[in-house]
């Protein structure tokens, strides 16, 4: 047989027991309009177990936001930094070829032949190349000797230079600090003997 449900009536049966503190059919206080749910020692336990949870999972939330962006920062760096070895590397593939032409060049100086017009205009083309990938074709004739950017090959006395100049360049230097591919190689001025 099943119990029955809602409020009991006053005038059916059990209608002399003493309805237990809390139920729905306590009277409401009068002027509140709604009544509170009393919340024992167990929900207020239960409360505070579910707002550390809480907490505990917004904090954890914020942990991982902030490694997907320290992932999307380093893979950003990764790329940029893979991107630059690459186009250095294929730029370092071609110094030979330039310096090829500019032997060719210095070996027909005089000849103003079309075959000689015709890799000289490849050498400038290939240099212009190298210079738009972000490694342009330093003139280091008549600057101060540097050895972050330079390679002495030679010294020699030049009474028209100061002392640690560079008066001859015998193969260019391409790039510039860390985007350098090679330095020049250079013939150095020193101090004449008196």
């Amino acid at each position: 047989m099943s119990e029955p449900t809602g409020t009991p009536r006053p005038d059916g049966p059990g209608a002399d027991l003493p309805i237990p503190a809390g139920t729905a059919a306590e009277p409401k206080a009068a002027g509140s309009g709604t009544a509170e749910p009393e919340t024992g020692p167990k929900e207020t336990g239960q409360a505070e177990e579910t707002a550390g949870r809480v907490a505990e999972l917004h904090d954890r939330w914020l942990r991982a936001v902030a490694e997907v962006d320290n992932v999307r920062k380093r893979a950003t760096r990764d790329v940029d930094r893979a991107r630059r070895d690459e186009r250095a590397r294929v730029a370092a593939e071609w110094l030979p070829v330039v310096d090829n032409l500019d032997l060719a060049l210095r070996h027909a100086e005089g000849d103003a032949g079309p075959l000689v017009e015709g890799v000289r205009a490849v050498r400038d083309q290939a240099v212009a190349v190298l210079g738009r990938l972000g490694f342009p074709r330093r003139d280091d004739l008549g600057a101060p000797f540097d050895p972050a950017h330079h390679e002495a090959v030679s010294t020699v006395e030049d009474p028209g230079a100061e002392p640690g100049t560079v008066v001859a360049v015998v193969r260019p230097g391409y790039g510039d600090g860390a985007g350098q591919l090679r330095p020049a190689s250079v013939v150095v001025s020193t101090r004449t003997e008196d």
